[in-house]
Parts: C-alpha cells; structure tokens; sequence
C-alpha cells in the first residue's frame, strides 16, 4: 500500500479539504483535514477515519496509522510546518 493510495481510500470516504500522508510501508502518519470534523470529539475524529479504511486495519494492509485531524478552522491557525519534513 502506497500513501498515495491511502490517501485515495481516505478521501473516497471523507471529503477532505487537506490530506498527507507519509510514512514507511508499513507505518504511516497523516494530517486529515475534514468540514465533517466540526463537533467531533478527537477520539470520533480518528474512528472516521479509521470506518474510511474499512477492514484494511484489520486485515494488516495497513499495519500502524497516527494521526492529526483538524476542521478547516483549527487548520488555518496551525503552525502547518511542524507537520512536514
């Protein structure tokens, strides 16, 4: 699985107005940036996600995924640098 592909999965269940995703292969990091995040607890941000993937967490094609999840407001007002190499 490739982030790019990850990404794609992602934004087939989300509308997303920012998205990265980086990693290894196997562990992967992303920056999802979603109007649907407003309300959401980060707990419910990160199970949205997760419901977007499907059975791939379970079925280990994607080992390990952190995250960071903002609506677009709170995106606005980050330091969006420390995200990226």
């Amino acid at each position: 699985m490739t982030a790019q592909e990850i990404e794609d999965i992602i934004k087939n269940g989300i509308a997303c107005e920012f998205i990265n995703i980086s990693g290894d292969g196997r562990h992967w990091f992303g920056v999802i940036v979603a109007d649907s995040f407003k309300g959401l607890r980060p707990l419910q941000r990160h199970q949205k996600v997760y419901a977007s993937l499907g059975n791939k967490m379970h079925n280990d094609e994607i080992h390990a995924l952190s995250m960071k999840t903002f609506t677009p407001d709170e995106w606005a007002v980050q330091d969006q640098k420390q995200f990226f190499n």
